[in-house]
């Protein structure tokens, strides 16, 4: 079990609402399919935004703009911590972006099980996400129509405002995602739409924020 001094110095667990402290339960929650019958499937959702990119050519859309130096590197880092917290996507449905794209591969040369992740470039991603109150659901559909009952974590790599309000939305909670920064998310259903409809707005547990580099709790 995790102990708020045995966890990463880069993860922002999520304190306990009925106590206010911080949460201390463990995040190796297990990826196997159903233990038994009666047993609700834990889904795990991984909201990342992607790391810091460069503004060096100007005459780049802000589609293609590629990662920062900064960016390659908080990648890395963000893919060792969700190994180290046993957070490892067995689906990554990613913008289209240079940007996310290059998040990605950063990871994945960081950490092998990322490689073995089946991905999927949305382009929706890119565009849903400057767009007013809608990216909650549009993930809900991606995941959806990409996910199979097996599948038990789920990364979507994404942009801003639509990945802070995605994940305000379904937590209930005030999120903040700077760059390369990650919600972890956790609902319960015996498939994935199951566990939207069962959770609805505000029903996912918040467990905590990845970030490349803080120790704050939140």
């Amino acid at each position: 079990m995790f102990s708020l001094q045995s966890l990463p110095p880069f993860f922002i667990p999520v304190p306990n609402r009925s106590t206010n402290s911080c949460s201390t339960a463990p995040l190796r929650a297990t990826s196997d399919f159903a233990a038994s019958p009666s047993t609700p499937i834990s889904r795990r959702l991984i909201l990342l935004r992607h790391a810091h990119s460069s503004w060096d050519d100007s005459s780049l859309r802000d589609h293609d703009r590629p990662l920062s130096k900064t960016g390659q590197a908080d990648a890395a880092k963000v893919a060792q911590i969700l190994s180290t917290l046993g957070w490892l996507p067995q689906l990554i449905l990613s913008s289209d972006a240079t940007r996310t794209r290059e998040t990605l591969k950063s990871m994945q040369a960081q950490v092998d099980e990322f490689m073995e992740a089946n991905v999927h470039f949305i382009p929706s991603f890119y565009s849903i996400a400057a767009m007013d109150g809608q990216t909650a659901e549009h993930i809900h559909q991606i995941i959806s129509k990409y996910s199979t009952p097996d599948i038990t974590t789920v990364m979507c790599m994404g942009h801003n405002k639509g990945w802070e309000e995605a994940a305000s939305m379904l937590s209930g909670a005030s999120v903040k995602l700077k760059t390369c920064n990650a919600a972890l998310l956790q609902a319960f259903g015996d498939s994935w739409e199951e566990a939207f409809v069962l959770s609805g707005p505000g029903g996912w547990k918040l467990e905590g924020v990845v970030a490349p580099d803080s120790s704050i709790c939140v």
